[in-house]
């Protein structure tokens, strides 16, 4: 992975807030193609292994409820690219007229088999394929709706900077995130003024302080995490 040089960042990006983060970057282009490499061989290694378990999931996701096994959503990933997001149907078919773009918890529009697997973030192995593609890493930001990436302050832009992650140290801080907005009256205000901007500051930390080794811990991290 090598980062664009910076006349070659989308004008919205070239901004002071954003040099920081892209300097410190630039100094660890070693390890932003390891990060790469590693991406490419653990997500292949992954799909070939989980194969048979996904085929049960597939399986499990149609008898229980009808739609697709897949769930595709429009997402934003490196340089403000918009990507389709996969990950196993959690909901009933056309659940976002029903409700937020963020999932609470106990959301009714979640189905049986849903809840089990958002539990244990099965729902996220389809994200193997984005990252095969480039459009996601292992370890990143995790990727928004445009909505919420409009409302990105100069500085939040940064995270852009990198492609969107399936864990991070935000998500494992932040994984009961729907108890959090549970009780909200408007669940996009609540997340947009209370929650994202917390996530955000762990983001950002994560770009200031990047390397590869603390990649892997969040690796680790995310696998306790889930098995806690």
């Amino acid at each position: 992975m090598k980062l664009r040089e910076w006349d070659e960042l989308p004008k919205f990006m070239r901004q002071d807030e954003v040099k920081e983060y892209y300097d410190i970057l630039k100094m660890h282009e070693g390890g932003l193609r390891l990060k790469r490499l590693t991406d490419v061989i653990l997500a292949a290694s992954m799909l070939l292994v989980l194969s048979p378990a996904m085929l049960l999931i597939a399986a499990a996701i149609k008898l229980d409820s009808k739609g697709p096994v897949i769930f595709r959503q429009v997402r934003v990933t490196q340089y403000g690219k918009k990507f389709y997001i996969w990950k196993f149907r959690t909901m009933v078919q056309d659940a976002e007229r029903f409700g937020s773009q963020v999932t609470v918890s106990g959301d009714a529009r979640l189905t049986r088999v849903g809840k089990v697997i958002r539990d244990f973030r099965i729902d996220e192995f389809p994200q193997l394929v984005n990252v095969l593609r480039g459009e996601m890493s292992f370890v990143g930001t995790r990727p928004e709706v445009v909505k919420y990436v409009k409302g990105y302050t100069k500085e939040m832009r940064a995270t852009l900077l990198l492609p969107a992650g399936i864990t991070s140290r935000a998500s494992i801080c932040y994984k009961d995130e729907g108890e959090l907005l549970k009780d909200a009256v408007d669940v996009d205000k609540a997340y947009i003024r209370e929650v994202l901007p917390e996530k955000m500051r762990y983001n950002l930390d994560d770009l200031r302080h990047f390397g590869y080794g603390r990649e892997l811990m969040t690796m680790v991290d995310t696998v306790l995490a889930v098995l806690r």
